[in-house]
């Protein structure tokens, strides 16, 4: 009877043993630290690596420091113009400072994720739809910005937001396509009076050079003589035209005999 107490008392304490054990040794990876409560008393941060603590006296919270996606659900935005879209989100965080995620915010990946939404709705309601469509890279930055400040007091640090999709109604992408094909219109002619423009200058240039050298329109004729001859196989009839020195020469003889 005492060998068979014995060996019960030795089993138990084996058990106990080995539970206290589990509970004592911790192993954390580079990535984890442990936050280790203390009768309710934080301790400095542990980790990584072999981290013992006290059974029963002490328990300890993991925590990872990798960098964390949410995605921040589909939120319903009246822009600054009172124009209705619809947005989202991802925003990129990670925590800096474990013992404050754990002991000044209950779920820090939820209260994140809410500051997200209210933020990005107040940020985006803020601006004008243009500025949604061009110049996300600010709002993003902003974003960002603004997230970080608010976490900042939970040892989050949030390292990046991008606005993922932005949805418009049906009407307002019409008009959208409707502007952006008087936009192009408008470009189309403004290039149209521009090149009639230069070539209305190139032409009064020749005109002036014309003017002082005559040869240059006999020249010139003739060359368009060649080109028409080229291009048709159709018989063409024109006047050969008089060099100008023989006129000149033929009107100062018969100036002179006038005289």
């Amino acid at each position: 009877m005492l060998q068979i107490t014995s060996i019960g008392f030795l089993l138990l304490a084996f058990i106990l043993g080995i539970y206290f054990f589990s509970v004592s040794i911790f192993v954390l990876r580079e990535y984890e630290r442990g936050v280790v409560f203390r009768l309710g008393r934080l301790l400095p941060v542990k980790g990584p690596g072999l981290v013992i603590i006290i059974p029963v006296i002490d328990s300890l919270v993991r925590v990872s420091l990798r960098t964390v996606a949410i995605e921040v659900p589909t939120q319903d935005v009246i822009t600054k113009d009172n124009v209705s879209v619809q947005v989202s989100a991802v925003i990129y965080f990670r925590v800096v400072a474990p013992d404050l995620c754990i002991t000044q915010i209950k779920d820090y990946n939820y209260a994140t994720s809410q500051m997200s939404q209210t933020t990005l709705r107040s940020v985006l309601g803020q601006s004008h739809l243009d500025e949604l469509l061009a110049k996300r890279d600010e709002l993003n930055t902003t974003l960002q910005h603004i997230i970080d400040e608010q976490t900042e007091p939970w040892g989050i640090k949030v390292s990046h937001v991008e606005i993922k999709n932005l949805d418009l109604p049906e009407g307002m992408q019409r008009a959208i396509a409707r502007q952006a094909e008087a936009e192009r219109e408008r470009r189309a002619k403004i290039i149209h009076a521009e090149g009639e423009q230069q070539a209305a200058q190139k032409l009064t240039d020749a005109g002036k050079i014309i003017r002082t050298e005559p040869i240059a329109l006999q020249l010139r004729y003739l060359q368009t003589i060649v080109e028409v001859a080229t291009e048709s196989n159709s018989t063409i009839l024109a006047p050969i035209p008089i060099p100008m020195d023989l006129i000149e020469a033929f009107m100062k003889r018969s100036k002179k005999k006038s005289e």
